[in-house]
């Protein structure tokens, strides 16, 4: 769904029926639940995007957001609205969950890419200090 916004911008009220009512996969005993949550975390993440934006702009040195794949882009925003604003789901499991959807649906570059900036972002969030810089084999002798 953040992927047709990001593309069309549609209505929420029209994303949401063209997306629901396409899908055909939803096994009926999550017909009530898999919506509900799904809208719920599109809702939040357009609501804030200005925010979440800012956030994982922070964390990616030299790739501005709007250059990144539409794909990657919208798992990183999910990802660090969960962060954020559903705290309740533990960052470990959210940077989980958003790699194995780019594992499915982008490229293993990308994987590594979103694996790097959603640990930067939990490191940041955690109040854990970034790692020791590495002193280059040329500066040790």
């Amino acid at each position: 769904m953040l992927f047709q916004y990001d593309l069309s911008q549609p209505s929420l009220d029209d994303l949401f029926d063209s997306y629901w009512n396409g899908l055909t996969e939803l096994k009926e005993e999550h017909r009530a639940e898999v919506p509900q949550f799904a809208n719920q975390l599109v809702r939040g993440v357009i609501a804030r995007l200005a925010d979440i934006d800012l956030t994982i702009s922070r964390h990616t040195e030299h790739w501005r957001i709007s250059r990144m794949a539409v794909v990657d882009r919208n798992i990183l925003r999910i990802a660090a609205y969960e962060f954020l604003y559903e705290t309740e789901t533990p960052r470990p499991v959210v940077i989980n969950e958003a790699l194995e959807i780019a594992r499915r649906f982008s490229t293993p570059e990308a994987t590594q890419f979103i694996n790097g900036v959603l640990d930067a972002i939990k490191r940041e969030l955690d109040g854990a200090a970034p790692p020791p810089l590495l002193a280059s084999p040329s500066a040790s002798r």
